[in-house]
Formats: structure tokens, sequence, C-alpha cells
């Protein structure tokens, strides 16, 4: 039965701590494994991706293997052809298959029927490989991840998703605060190897409140690597502010200092203003 990747929550903390570790070594030394030498690894993308496609093609190749993309209206899939027919096929052939698609129920039945792992590339619920390159970046911005405390800002999509669910594997503290209705389930934190590990699901929902709408921009993250790991804090948000105003806001949403977010929340008020009549 081969070990499939979907959610993320399928690794131990050891094992995730063992795949960052050697993501750091073959980033420092890409060429330095041929792990898939002689192999073949389908990539099947039934969504449109410039990043997930040229990191996993060219990570296949520097590991000596060959990327098969596949993209939807190149399959029998898009002609109705049942997806465990599918699976069938591709393990006969390929060493792994990576899967980028919609619904969450089409990579768990592919994996259901496939002989090889199935990695989740993007699926509506989840995206593991994207929190795990997350990762990999806090452990290069401020070291030990254990005890880290992140704040994540913005609605709660597959990947602050993943980030909460990879993240407390990690030993990281994950706050997600969204806007009322947009908000992670509650028991986010249910499948988490180690229960002891706290994702907090969106109990700040109220702190965006005063924010109100325009914050558009995507993929702004500032960290703070202060010596003191009680000081240290990091910020992922959907919403471009002025950079010191997200260091601030990350403070107050990762130690609860709910008394420094109104005068916060006026400064980024104003500054969308004053952006708005450039638009």
């Amino acid at each position: 039965m081969p070990r499939h990747f979907l959610t993320g929550t399928e690794l131990t903390s050891a094992e995730l701590d063992a795949l960052l570790e050697r993501a750091a070594e073959l980033k420092r030394d890409p060429l330095s494994s041929r792990a898939l030498e002689g192999k073949s690894v389908g990539l099947v993308f039934q969504k449109p991706s410039t990043r997930t496609r040229v990191s996993f093609e060219v990570g296949i190749s520097e590991l000596g293997g060959h990327a098969l993309v596949l993209r939807a209206d190149e399959l029998q899939l898009s002609r109705g052809e049942a997806l465990r027919d599918t699976a069938i096929v591709l393990s006969r052939h390929v060493a792994a298959v990576g899967v980028r698609t919609g619904e969450d129920a089409t990579v768990e039945e592919l994996a259901e029927y496939s002989e090889v792992p199935v990695i989740n590339m993007l699926t509506a619920r989840h995206h593991p490989c994207q929190a795990l390159a997350d990762l990999l970046t806090l452990r290069e911005s401020c070291g030990e991840l254990d005890g880290l405390r992140v704040a994540y800002v913005g609605d709660g999509n597959n990947v602050a998703r993943s980030l909460a669910l990879l993240g407390a594997l990690a030993g990281v503290h994950v706050v997600v605060a969204s806007p009322d209705g947009y908000a992670l389930e509650r028991d986010v934190a249910l499948k988490i190897v180690n229960p002891d590990l706290v994702v907090e699901a969106s109990a700040i929902d109220r702190f965006l409140a005063g924010l109100g709408q325009g914050l558009v921009v995507r993929d702004a993250l500032v960290a703070s690597s202060a010596p003191d790991p009680a000081h240290r804090f990091v910020l992922q948000t959907s919403a471009l502010v002025e950079r010191g105003e997200l260091c601030e806001i990350a403070s107050a949403f990762a130690f609860g200092r709910e008394d420094l977010l109104p005068d916060l929340f006026r400064r980024v008020r104003e500054n969308l203003r004053h952006l708005n009549q450039f638009r």
C-alpha cells in the first residue's frame, strides 16, 4: 500500500522535521541526489499553475527523473473515463502522481486506486505543498519552528487550512483570523497527530471587522526573528498593508493585545483611502 500525501497529516512530527531538513539540504545543493534516476512522475493539472508546475517539473529533473505533464484536455477524464481507470493506467507507467485539481474527492479517489504515491498539488480544501514551502521559509527566517507563533490574516481557504495543520504538526502555534463567513471550521485541529498542539481557528474574527473591504493583494509575509522565542512571530496574510503595520498587527494577533488594534486599524483604513485615490 503506497503512502500518499493528500493533506499533510499523513506525516508524523518527526517525519515532517526530517522532510524539511532534507529540503533545506537539497535547496543548498539541488543536484546532490539522483533519487528519481530512470523514473517518471505524472503531473496531472486539471487546474493550471505557474509556480506549481515550474517547481515540480524542475525539482523532478534535478532529482534525475522525468516529469510527465498531463493537462485536463489531454486526459480521458475529460471525456468521462472513471478516476479508477486513470489511476490504474498511471500506476503502470509512473513512479508517483501529482494532482492539482478542484474537489478533494478527485485526489482521494485517485489515491484509493493508485498503486503509486499520490501527491496533492492543490485541492479546494488543502494545499500541503504550499504549507511545506512556508514552513521551510520560516525555518530559514526564524530558526527553530517549535514554539513559533504565526498569525494568518485572510479567508480560511486551503492555504490557511494547510498552514494550520502542518504548522501545528511542526510545533507552531497558529492563529487564523478571518472575516465573518470566511472562517476555518472550528475542529480543524482534530486530525493533527499531536493533540497537545494548538490551532486557533478564527477565534478572533472580530479583529478584522475594522479593516472593511479592499485588501486584495496576496501573499505578503513578514517575520520577526527576535532572539527571545517568546517575542518571535510571523504574519502571513492576503492583505497588503504597510510593512510596519503588518509587523504591529502580527504582534497584536499573535500575543492577544486587542487593546493595540483600534489604532492600527484606523491607520490601515487611512492608508487604504489614500491608495484608492490612485486606482
